[in-house]
């Protein structure tokens, strides 16, 4: 019993050294994002801004048009959300529940080619779009997620859809149901936590891409908060303060969205394993 519970304190003693070696950049980024710059950089370290400074924040987004970049990237991040779980859940619904020749062999070509490094194909990718007319537009960062939204997010939600009962379909197929019934009134609902994880992922990718913004994209005014804090770091390199404020600014929402959605993702991860 004794030894147990020494077993078990050692466990929660390295979980916490853990959580504040990974918590501790985002400290930094915080304290850092409310303090003056000479504070910034003082010996001893402080940690506790005296005074707080949070007129960094003001100064550091209205320095260059973030409120713009803001409301860009989240036209781009709903739309690539709405898509991708649309897309990705009918993708998945079809490779999972549905029996049709071939569908594995299928599949297995489309596993294959997670393996296809994204920079073999940008450069065919960046003339398709630019010959169809769409360079300089969020259509490139969009459309994709229409079809399919990833052979990952299809992965995820086929072996998700694996764990449901197949008398569930039999049932609904003797009351008359279609395959298009049964995805929308069984299947997704069923399917929350998963759908969830898709999501978050989704966000994240999408809120954070910086490659895409940078290849597709030439206006200022359709760029991203991905490209507009790089380009504030090269020019306020030297003011760490306002770099930290406008850092913290777009790093939020993601810290924010993981939280709400942490449970999910726990319980839509766990699950997805259970059967291939």
């Amino acid at each position: 019993m004794r030894q147990s519970r020494l077993a078990l304190a050692a466990g929660y003693t390295m979980l916490l050294f853990v959580s504040v070696l990974f918590f501790g950049p985002f400290l930094w980024l915080i304290r850092s994002a409310l303090m003056d710059l000479s504070q910034i950089f003082s010996m001893p370290p402080e940690w506790i801004p005296s005074p707080f400074r949070w007129d960094n924040f003001h100064r550091a987004l209205t320095i260059l048009p973030f409120g713009t970049y803001f409301t860009n990237t989240f036209i781009i991040v709903i739309s690539t959300i709405v898509g991708t779980v649309l897309t990705s859940s009918v993708a998945a619904f079809g490779f999972s529940r549905i029996d049709w020749r071939g569908r594995d062999t299928v599949f297995g070509i489309l596993m294959t080619s997670m393996m296809l490094p994204a920079a073999v194909t940008l450069i065919p990718s960046f003339l398709g779009w630019q010959m169809l007319g769409f360079y300089d537009t969020y259509y490139p960062l969009i459309v994709p997620a229409y079809f399919g939204g990833g052979i990952f997010n299809i992965f995820l939600l086929r072996q998700f859809y694996l764990t449901i009962p197949r008398d569930f379909d039999e049932a609904a197929f003797v009351d008359g149901a279609t395959y298009f019934q049964i995805y929308r009134s069984l299947i997704f609902p069923l399917s929350r936590s998963a759908i969830i994880v898709v999501a978050l992922f989704c966000f994240l990718g999408t809120w954070n891409d910086f490659m895409g913004p940078l290849i597709y994209l030439k206006s200022d005014s359709l760029f991203t908060l991905a490209i507009g804090l790089q380009m504030f770091q090269g020019t306020y390199t030297a003011q760490w303060d306002l770099l930290m404020a406008a850092s913290a600014a777009v790093v939020l929402p993601c810290v924010i969205v993981f939280l709400v959605g942490q449970k999910y993702f726990l319980e839509g991860i766990t699950l997805t394993g259970l059967k291939g």
